[in-house]
């Protein structure tokens, strides 16, 4: 299947159907049903949109992802995997972070700020809560992981909450 194809299956208004949607639990709630496909992808394309002109990580992304359709493609992708349950998402979110030089608290810190902008101006907030708790899971793990890849301690690594953003 060629790229244009995947892209017109995926497109978020052919594919989602809210009637036939079976119930999904996320850590034992129910997922909100105004979460969908749409929502996702305003969600993924509202937040590079910040991140690819933004002073701190806008050079890390632009230097980094060469084909930003694609990109925004699995991250789309990557996020109804986990929240829809749609398996389409078949990569390794963790392994293109380890490779990238520099990035340290702050830059994982920009990132959640701008990701909760982006969720807070896009979602309820039942469906806000949801985005920031798995981005800041995200964000933790990655953070450990980079330590671990680089020798260095994960002792001092604390997970960056919400309320100090």
């Amino acid at each position: 299947m060629d790229r244009e194809t995947m892209n017109e299956n995926n497109d978020p208004s052919r594919n989602y159907d809210p009637a036939n949607r079976k119930a999904i639990l996320l850590d034992g709630v129910p997922l909100p049903d105004m979460l969908d496909e749409r929502m996702i992808h305003d969600v993924v394309h509202g937040f590079y949109d910040k991140i690819r002109t933004d002073e701190l990580l806008g050079p890390i992304f632009n230097g980094t992802i060469d084909d930003w359709p694609h990109h925004l493609q699995k991250m789309c992708d990557f996020w109804s995997s986990g929240f829809l349950r749609s398996v389409r998402y078949t990569g390794q979110p963790l392994q293109p972070h380890l490779i990238i030089p520099d990035i340290g608290e702050e830059h994982f810190r920009r990132w959640l700020t701008l990701f909760r902008a982006t969720v807070h101006a896009i979602c309820p907030e039942s469906v806000a809560d949801l985005f920031m708790n798995r981005a800041i899971r995200i964000a933790h793990s990655f953070r450990l992981a980079r330590a671990f890849h680089h020798g260095e301690s994960t002792l001092g690594i604390c997970p960056i909450l919400e309320d100090s953003l």
